[in-house]
């Protein structure tokens, strides 16, 4: 019996509309109705006038960018080195960096959370700083294995003959190493700042905090407000296809960049 790719797609195009169209044309629903069932921008504007939804959209923004940042410059660096370093242990040492995402979510968070309790005493004192150690702990092996990856295929010649042409070390990581790995770099991005975004357990278990836009949507929602939280889930959404847009083309551009070097 042969199966033609139409029909190998049959599952998939079913698990698609089960799973991903249909939820969607609930929550466009709920977005754009009132309690009623009527057609209403009100949820809409609701959300760019309410201050609480723009400080939490602000300070969530905050986190994942500060977050996205200090992960980049811890990443960068290790993944250069252990990319281009002749350790034997080299995969012992990315295996240490993989590790702590085969151990419990929560495990390591409350583990993180008795640390620094110990360091601050109060962790309410620091709730910014402590969502960022928390963030950057969670989503570190994130940034490190995409930048590794690339940095570790790139053609080591390409660094050589720029040295030949006068670079100096320096020079010639700026000029050829940077560009090429960027590719890595955007995709590390991607996959830090997204889900750090929208990730409230981290700062629900340092400090029972509301101040993200994930834990703000799960409020309406609990609080039977399911109209208030489907548009606050579809502005995010906005905003997650249009950053997924930015990286796309900012990964398409570096990949051009490196071929014309």
């Amino acid at each position: 019996m042969k199966f033609s790719r139409k029909t190998l797609g049959i599952p998939y195009g079913v698990f698609l509309t089960l799973f991903v169209v249909a939820p969607m044309i609930v929550l466009f629903y709920y977005a754009f109705t009132n309690g009623q069932g009527v057609f209403t921008l009100r949820n809409l504007t609701d959300f760019f006038t309410d201050p609480n939804t723009l400080g939490t959209l602000f300070y969530s923004l905050a986190i994942a960018l500060t977050t996205t940042v200090v992960c980049l410059l811890i990443a960068y660096p290790v993944a250069y080195i252990l990319a281009t370093s002749k350790l034997k242990a080299k995969s012992v040492i990315i295996m240490i960096f993989v590790t702590p995402m085969w151990i419990n979510f929560s495990l390591r968070i409350t583990a993180l959370k008795e640390i620094l309790t110990l360091i601050e005493g109060n962790l309410a004192y620091y709730p910014f700083l402590n969502s960022v150690l928390g963030m950057t702990y969670d989503f570190l092996p994130f940034m490190i294995l995409p930048i590794y990856n690339t940095i570790v295929k790139l053609d080591h010649s390409l660094t050589e003959a720029a040295r030949d042409l006068g670079a100096n070390e320096r020079g010639a990581f700026l000029k050829v190493t940077v560009p090429l790995s960027l590719p890595g770099v955007v995709s590390g991005i991607s996959m830090v700042f997204l889900p750090a975004m929208t990730n409230y357990v981290v700062l629900d278990m340092l400090y029972n905090s509301t101040y993200i836009m994930g834990s703000l949507i799960g409020s309406y929602f609990a609080a039977y407000n399911w109209h208030g939280g489907s548009m606050i889930a579809l502005v995010l959404l906005g905003i997650i296809c249009v950053f997924t847009l930015l990286t796309d083309s900012g990964e398409d551009d570096a990949r051009t960049g490196g071929a014309l070097l």
